[in-house]
């Protein structure tokens, strides 16, 4: 007998998208001369021998959880893998969020992007990111940019009530409203690490989910690529990408 798929027992934890004008964008930066189409079917996470849960099974670390997820397909790609502890994860959420793992108070989650600038200035697990740069949600060809050049998405998911047992995530037959409606359990960071015509799949709760393209568009609510040192040592420099300019802006707003 199959086993029944039932997520009401794990924890979520990101909050609600903030809305920084500082933000760099995705568009900004793509070179069409030089940016071909993205590929129809991409898996950067076949690799990965085991996903583990990251502490999301019992604290709202989902954030950081996402983080260590990405830092693991990226390694494994490259030949050296690499998963960040649990204690370091769990670290990082506790700077982000001031979650105090002694005591288990603060609990609240944490918003996407201070995991972000975090990683970016900071490191986690001893690994950190060049630049983020924000995606529109709707437009799926940057979606596809994104997973097939940078070798994931970071997303954020604002879950329906629905979603707790669904075997594939997707819009309920009655639509996003009731326990469909986008939220109503609550928002969740992971990220997309392989996409085909039919869906995309993501990591969650030390597994891979499947989502539809219509799921996604009903309830992601925030998106970003991802520039790292760790994907770029595997030989994936991304092309069709003003990597200068991305440079030279991150600079300027940081000064």
């Amino acid at each position: 007998m199959p086993r029944q798929t039932d997520y009401r027992a794990m924890k979520l934890g990101k909050q609600e998208p903030r809305l920084d004008p500082r933000t760099l964008q995705l568009a900004d930066y793509l070179v069409p001369a030089g940016l071909a189409p993205p590929p129809p079917t991409v898996n950067w996470g076949a690799k990965v021998a085991a996903w583990p849960m990251m502490g999301n099974d019992t604290i709202g670390d989902c954030t950081t959880a996402a983080a260590g997820h990405c830092i693991e397909e990226w390694t494994t790609d490259a030949g050296d893998p690499v998963i960040v502890p649990d204690a370091e994860i769990i670290a990082a959420y506790a700077a982000v969020s001031g979650y105090d793992p002694a005591t288990g108070s603060h609990d609240v989650g944490a918003n996407e992007l201070d995991v972000l600038n975090y990683w970016r200035k900071t490191g986690i697990g001893g690994h950190a990111i060049q630049a983020y740069v924000a995606l529109e949600p709707g437009n799926l060809d940057h979606v596809r940019d994104s997973v097939s050049l940078f070798g994931n998405c970071y997303i954020g998911l604002a879950l329906p009530i629905s979603a707790q047992t669904q075997e594939v995530w997707s819009v309920p037959t009655g639509g996003a409203v009731g326990d469909g409606a986008p939220g109503s359990w609550g928002g969740h960071a992971v990220p997309v690490v392989a996409y085909d015509a039919e869906s995309l799949t993501v990591v969650t709760w030390g597994a891979l989910k499947e989502m539809t393209w219509g799921f996604w568009a009903a309830y992601c609510d925030e998106a970003y690529a991802l520039l790292s040192d760790d994907f770029l040592t595997a030989g994936e420099t991304p092309a069709g990408i003003d990597l200068a300019a991305l440079t030279s802006d991150l600079r300027e707003i940081e000064n």
